[in-house]
């Protein structure tokens, strides 16, 4: 009986205790839902809580990394690509524009030398070809080119010394038949359609002799800068004859020397392209000696019909105009023209324009084609405007030069643009396998398995 009333007491308290824990996991449960849900690492609530209704919108934190976010554009590659490459284009044009004026400004300091060196290069390769003709029949170097040169200048300063003595010679005739031919053309005026009389012709006259009266000054500074101009020729042909000496004796050391302020790798390419400039240039020089005589001759034979004086010295005039294309020949062509027209009337000038016509076309289809050839063919365009650059920059020295100096310069970036294909084909893997096909030069002086 005390047993199980000890029982009952003892169940009764485990139950009371029992009962205990449970309204204290109630009330536990209770204050969890009055709490805000804690998330997991993954964002989500934790176990246990999935059924639990939240009472307030679940709001994520912000993340502990940053945001993949794309970088800006590189500025460069916001500018269009046409932009770009003009822009790219334009200073190296710039740059190279910079250093031809400073290049011109250097030569134009320099001018007379520059022109009296050039004009020994044009005469060295007018006479290179006889002294190599003269050390193959045996002379010594030094004796060939001793002959040559003076043999060459002897006959360029009998040339010159004709040339004054038959202008001289026929001065005082020139001057009788110009005063006739002022004459004649003032009694055409009266006689004209266009009602000129004798009283405005003598006050031409006055005011003619009142303007040069008035300019005296000037036209004496001019005859001043005339005497400087004169010296300045006879320096420039001292240094020319002087070049041209030197370049006959060792012109291949010169050109050694030269080779020599390149860079090493520039050589090879260099010492290609020299022999065909020099050769280019020999070509020129010789093709239009031969092609300036025969204008001189034909045009002087023809004045010398048409009765025109000083046939003779006016050939020669020719002959050193036809060295600047084109331009010289309508100069020299309209100087016998006025000579005529002076001397013989307008008659004679048409017939003499006829001849200067007739042999000018000659030259242009026949001559120059059969002369000179392709190996120094520019095109007219090239030509005009190379005479006309040349002219501005350096006067008559600079026409007489640019057509040649074009010539060379065509030869020289034509063999160094081949040349550097050539390098880039040899520089290129060759073949390999058994089945390959040789698909790029090999030299002959290197073996293949080299």
């Amino acid at each position: 009986m005390s047993q199980m009333r000890r029982w009952g007491a003892g169940f009764a308290t485990n139950l009371a205790t029992f009962a205990d824990r449970l309204q204290e996991r109630r009330a536990a449960v209770e204050r969890e839902e009055d709490l805000p849900a804690v998330p997991g690492e993954d964002g989500a609530p934790p176990p246990g809580t999935e059924r639990a209704e939240p009472r307030a919108e679940y709001v994520p934190p912000p993340p502990s990394y940053a945001p993949a976010v794309s970088a800006p554009r590189d500025p460069v590659h916001a500018v269009p690509w046409g932009v770009r490459v003009a822009a790219e284009v334009g200073w190296r044009f710039l740059v190279l524009a910079g250093a031809l004026y400073v290049l011109m400004r250097v030569i134009s300091a320099v001018e007379l030398v520059v022109l009296a060196f050039v004009g020994s290069l044009l005469t060295t390769a007018l006479l290179q070809p006889t002294v190599a003709m003269l050390k193959r029949a045996g002379l010594p170097r030094g004796l060939a080119t001793a002959v040559t040169f003076i043999g060459g200048f002897v006959i360029i300063g009998l040339v010159g010394w004709f040339v004054a003595w038959q202008v001289m010679e026929n001065t005082d005739m020139l001057s009788q038949q110009l005063q006739d031919g002022i004459g004649q053309l003032k009694k055409w005026l009266l006689n004209s359609p266009f009602h000129v009389t004798e009283t405005q012709i003598n006050q031409i006259a006055k005011n003619l002799q009142h303007a040069i009266g008035t300019n005296a000054e000037q036209i004496t500074s001019a005859g001043l800068q005339g005497v400087t101009v004169v010296i300045e020729v006879f320096t420039g042909i001292f240094l020319a004859m002087f070049s041209t000496l030197f370049l006959l004796y060792d012109g291949r050391n010169v050109w050694q020397w030269v080779l020599k302020l390149f860079p090493r790798d520039a050589r090879e390419g260099l010492a290609g392209a020299g022999p065909r400039a020099w050769r280019t240039l020999t070509l020129y020089v010789r093709g239009t000696v031969i092609v300036a005589f025969i204008d001189a001759v034909c045009i002087g034979v023809g004045l010398y019909f048409l009765g025109v004086p000083m046939a003779v010295p006016l050939a020669v005039v020719i002959f050193l105009g036809a060295f600047i294309p084109l331009v010289g020949a309508v100069a020299s062509g309209a100087l016998a023209m006025i000579v005529a027209l002076v001397t013989q009337g307008p008659f004679t000038m048409l017939m003499v324009l006829v001849v200067v016509l007739a042999v000018q076309q000659i030259e242009g289809h026949i001559l120059q084609p059969f002369i000179l050839g392709r190996a120094v063919r520019v095109h007219p365009l090239g030509v005009v405007l190379s005479v006309a650059a040349g002219s501005l920059i350096a006067g008559i020295g600079g026409a007489v030069v640019a057509v040649p100096l074009v010539a060379v310069t065509n030869t020289v970036v034509g063999y160094l643009r081949a040349h550097a294909q050539e390098a880039a084909l040899l520089a290129a893997p060759g073949p390999h396998g058994s089945t390959a096909v040789e698909v790029a030069p090999v030299r002959k002086d290197v073996p293949e398995d080299s």
